[in-house]
């Protein structure tokens, strides 16, 4: 098994998202448009491109810990909809998006893709969700300083 000290972000999480924290597998970004909750977990092992890369265990941790953070999702910002999904067509790092939509939002209910330019969180913003974040103790969780 890879250890998470060979990961390396991809650029384009790493310019995109800001590190939350992390699961035991997975770090948990938040990708910086405040038009939507979107978050994105990222399983910490090196060369990892498709769900299949991953060993059985580390498949069976992947959507343990998504599980998990659906929970939060649901139960901290009571969406409409969670839409769970891999994709990687421009990013090939595994990562599986967390999108937390309203019948309210701009692209509802299409995907969010291109609708709204991305509208960075504001520093109060950022504070409050990592701060309900913080806060929840999920289950193997540990928050970013």
């Amino acid at each position: 098994m890879c250890e998470t000290s060979d990961f390396e972000l991809h650029s384009n999480l790493a310019s995109d998202g800001i590190v939350l924290g992390a699961f035991p597998l997975c770090q948990v970004l938040l990708i910086d448009d405040a038009n939507y909750p979107w978050f994105v977990l990222v399983p910490q092992r090196p060369g990892i491109v498709e769900l299949s890369d991953l060993s059985e265990t580390d498949y069976q941790q992947l959507w343990q810990e998504s599980r998990v953070f659906c929970g939060f999702l649901r139960s901290a910002l009571r969406p409409d909809k969670l839409n769970v999904a891999t994709l990687g067509n421009i990013t090939p790092q595994l990562h599986v998006h967390h999108i937390a939509r309203f019948e309210t939002d701009a692209a509802w209910p299409k995907p969010i893709w291109g609708v709204e330019e991305a509208k960075p969180y504001t520093d109060q913003a950022l504070s409050e969700l990592t701060g309900l974040l913080a806060s929840t103790q999920l289950e193997n969780f540990t928050p970013s300083n």
